[in-house]
């Protein structure tokens, strides 16, 4: 009797791993599906991909201009801002081009630097932008990114998803993944041992 519950234990307790494991390989490959389709397009799409070095030329901070998603668009949560503008001298082509903080930037508001987030605080973002003007003032070279290509002529300071950022994403849906198949061969070895071990 305390032989047939101690095997329906077993039992109960193999299931349950079974279960856990095969619900860690299914998150992670849930992970997988929203990961391919919202950071990769944004990494693949980016022609920045070579680093190299910027010499700051001028920055200027003009008027205010209307923050929108693009040119030409009504938004209703647009509000203006003042427009920095960052020129650099590309080292690997020593071309005068305009720098801007990500493709997010760009995309944006292609007349200015920097976007900042929506704010009810004008003298917020003015400081804010105030300060990052002088911060490139200081530092008079920068590493940035250009397109080798050539399809784009400006730069940019920083990339949205750099490949470290892309492997650090897939890391822990593979470590879950990777876990979940350890459970399962886990599990079938004990198995098989029960069997073997009844058997003899």
């Amino acid at each position: 009797m305390l032989g047939k519950k101690l095997v329906t234990a077993q039992k109960r307790g193999e299931t349950r791993a079974l279960c856990l494991g095969l619900g860690m390989m299914a998150c992670s490959m849930v992970t997988y599906f929203f990961i391919g389709i919202t950071i990769v397009p944004f990494y693949t799409k980016s022609v920045w991909t070579t680093e190299t070095v910027c010499k700051v030329l001028k920055v200027n901070i003009q008027d205010k201009v209307p923050c929108s998603n693009s040119e030409g668009s009504e938004d209703e949560d647009a509000f203006p801002y003042p427009c920095l503008q960052v020129w650099v001298n590309l080292t690997a082509s020593g071309q005068e081009v305009m720098l801007y903080q990500t493709e997010d930037t760009l995309e944006r508001n292609s007349k200015c630097s920097y976007v900042p987030g929506k704010s009810e605080n004008s003298k917020e973002v003015k400081a804010q932008i105030e300060t990052i003007a002088s911060n490139f003032k200081k530092y008079k070279t920068l590493p940035c990114y250009y397109d080798p290509g050539g399809m784009q002529t400006n730069v940019i300071l920083s990339r949205l998803y750099p490949p470290k950022s892309l492997l650090f994403a897939f890391l822990w849906p593979t470590l879950m993944f990777t876990g979940g198949c350890l459970i399962i061969v886990l599990v079938k070895i004990s198995q098989y041992v029960s069997v073997l071990s009844a058997w003899q």
